[in-house]
C-alpha cells in the first residue's frame, strides 16, 4: 500500500511540474512590472525588434511634418536617425518606459476585457530621438509631432479565456510549486525502498521539466503561427522567447537537480553494495 501510494504521489509531483512553474512564472513574473519590464529589456538590443521600431516609427513620422521640396530628405533623415538612435542609451531608457507602460496596459486588458493584443507604445522612443535631433540642430525637427504609435507584437484571440486562466494561475501563484515539493517529499517518506523512492522522485522531476520544455516549444510555434500577416514573426519569436526565459530556465534547473538526485542515490545504493 505504502508503495502504490508512494508512486502515485510521484506521478502526481511529475505532473505538476509544469503547472506549478507556470503559476509561478505568471504570478511573479508577468504580473510584476519590474520584472516584465526587466525580462523585455535585452530586446532594445535585438535587430528584428529594433528593425520594427524604426519602420513602425518612421512609417508614422514620414510626411507629418511638411518640408516642401525637402521632405523626401527629411524622411530619409528620420528614418537614419531613428536607426542610429536605436543603439544608444537613451533608446534603451526609452524603450524600458514604453515596455512598462505596455505591461499597464496588458494587465488591464487582462483584468477589464479592454484590447485583443500586446503592444508597445512608441511615444517615448519618438520624444527622445526629437529631442536628440533639435538638440543637434537639423532643420525641422522641432515640429516632430510626439505621435503615439503602437507597434502591435502579441495578438490574442480568447481574451475572456485568457483572463480567466490568468487569474487562477495568480492564484495557484507560489501554493503549487509549494504543494509540488510537499508531495514529492511525501512520496519519498511514505516509501517502503526510500532510496529507489529518491531516484524515482528525481526522474519523476525530469520527466515533468522536459514536459515543460516541450510545452514552451510548442506554444511558440502555435502563437508565431497564429499570427496575423502584418506581425514580424523574428521580432514576435524574440518577445515570445523573453517572455518565457524563465519556464525555459526553470526547465533546465528541475531537470537538473531531478536527474543529480536520482543519480546520486543510484551511485549511493552502488557504493553500499560494493565490498
Amino acid at each position: 500500500m505504502r508503495s502504490i501510494l508512494s508512486a502515485v504521489l510521484i506521478v502526481l509531483a511529475a505532473l505538476l511540474v509544469p503547472a506549478s512553474a507556470v503559476a509561478y512564472w505568471a504570478d511573479r513574473e508577468l504580473g510584476d512590472a519590474d520584472r516584465y519590464t526587466a525580462a523585455m529589456s535585452p530586446l532594445a538590443a535585438n535587430p528584428a525588434v529594433q528593425g520594427v521600431v524604426v519602420t513602425q516609427a518612421t512609417r508614422a513620422l514620414s510626411g507629418q511634418i511638411d518640408a516642401g521640396p525637402f521632405q523626401g530628405d527629411l524622411d530619409a533623415l528620420l528614418g537614419e536617425a531613428l536607426g542610429s538612435f536605436a543603439d544608444t542609451p537613451a533608446y534603451r531608457t526609452a524603450w524600458d518606459a514604453a515596455n512598462r507602460a505596455a505591461h499597464a496596459a496588458f494587465l488591464k486588458a487582462l483584468t477589464t476585457g479592454h484590447g485583443d493584443a500586446l503592444t508597445i507604445d512608441l511615444a517615448p522612443v519618438i520624444a527622445q530621438v526629437k529631442q536628440e535631433l533639435v538638440a543637434d540642430g537639423v532643420p525641422f525637427a522641432d515640429r516632430i509631432p510626439v505621435t503615439h504609435v503602437s507597434v502591435k507584437v502579441m495578438e490574442y484571440d480568447n481574451l475572456a479565456a485568457l483572463r480567466e486562466g490568468f487569474r487562477m494561475l495568480q492564484i495557484a501563484g507560489i501554493w503549487l510549486p509549494v504543494l509540488t515539493l510537499v508531495l514529492a517529499a511525501t512520496a519519498i517518506a511514505v516509501a517502503v525502498h526510500r532510496r529507489r523512492a529518491v531516484i524515482a522522485t528525481g526522474l519523476g522531476l525530469a520527466v515533468g521539466a522536459a514536459i515543460l520544455w516541450i510545452a514552451v516549444d510548442l506554444c511558440r510555434r502555435l502563437t508565431l503561427d497564429d499570427l496575423p500577416a502584418d506581425i514580424d514573426r523574428g521580432a514576435a519569436g524574440a518577445v515570445y522567447d523573453a517572455l518565457t526565459a524563465f519556464l525555459r530556465t526553470t526547465a533546465w534547473v528541475v531537470l537538473a537537480i531531478g536527474l543529480a538526485a536520482a543519480l546520486g542515490a543510484w551511485l549511493m545504493g552502488r557504493l553500499r553494495r560494493t565490498p
